[in-house]
């Protein structure tokens, strides 16, 4: 009894990961988390750092336009990003740009970009959907990073399917009302069993999927905090002088995230069925 005893307690210590391992593995995480990020980072620090005059003639809105369009190119040529990956991200923009066209238009107002810019569509300049491509941008890079598997997923049409809901409601709750917390319900039950498995470096780490949706859509509060602050765009109630943006965005910004992970979801899950010839 002593010796399977013992032996136990030293196949525990080989196994069990030590201080030097479990911070190796930390430090990784935060690097290929600053990899995956590097879109999004990138953008959102031109948007900080670009004067509300703009620079050398040019508006703040074009100006960062053109960076988000190099910043693109750039990773593409650097092959740091794929032409399937550019697709996905392309349609991330679209959405994102559409959503925009509707929340700044004069029936809802939920917002505004104040400043003057040549590429303004109905008052909505076109790099505002790079902000959305930037989550789409982050959740793809570490899809292949951290080499994502995910375990208990739902079945895709069902997912899917919320997704679709999640986006409609952002229209609609103006006009109907507002399924956010059922859908969040919804979303609960959907996924209350789904881990996300992921390596940062030579051990694989698990966490609830739904936290992961959390954390994310934190962050992207927090972004968009510091984005209204420098004036990129303005809520009504902000118009006098700035506060902080609701908490209650948080949530908006996680089912946002969902719908964004489910577009990513369903398109390698397609590609996997796809066969394409060597």
């Amino acid at each position: 009894m002593a010796f399977e005893l013992s032996a136990a307690l030293i196949a525990l210590r080989l196994h069990r990961p030590s201080m030097g391992s479990a911070l190796r593995e930390f430090l990784w995480f935060g690097l290929k988390n600053a990899r995956a990020c590097l879109f999004a980072g990138l953008f959102f620090l031109a948007v900080f750092g670009v004067p509300r005059a703009g620079m050398l003639g040019m508006p703040r809105y074009d100006l960062l336009l053109l960076i988000a369009l190099a910043i693109q190119g750039g990773m593409l040529w650097a092959r740091v990003e794929t032409v399937d990956e550019l697709k996905a991200i392309t349609i991330f923009h679209l959405l994102g740009f559409v959503l925009e066209l509707f929340k700044t238009s004069s029936a809802v107002h939920s917002w505004s970009y104040p400043d003057f810019a040549w590429t303004k569509v109905h008052g909505v300049p076109l790099f505002s959907g790079f902000m959305y491509a930037a989550v789409g941008s982050y959740i793809i890079q570490s899809w292949r990073l951290f080499d994502l598997r995910i375990r208990h997923h739902p079945p895709y049409w069902m997912a899917a399917t919320v997704a679709i809901a999640i986006y409609a409601n952002f229209f609609t709750h103006h006009f109907m009302p507002d399924l956010r917390w059922y859908l969040s319900a919804v979303v609960l039950g959907l996924y209350a069993r789904t881990t996300v498995v992921f390596r940062p470096r030579d051990r694989d780490c698990t966490m609830p999927l739904l936290a992961s949706f959390l954390l994310i859509g934190f962050f992207v509060w927090l972004a968009e905090n510091i984005s209204t602050f420098f004036g990129v765009w303005r809520y009504p109630d902000q118009l006098g002088a700035w506060t902080s943006v609701h908490v209650g965005k948080w949530s908006s910004w996680s089912l946002l995230v969902i719908m964004t992970f489910t577009i990513v979801a369903n398109l390698k899950h397609i590609k996997e069925r796809v066969h394409v010839p060597a």
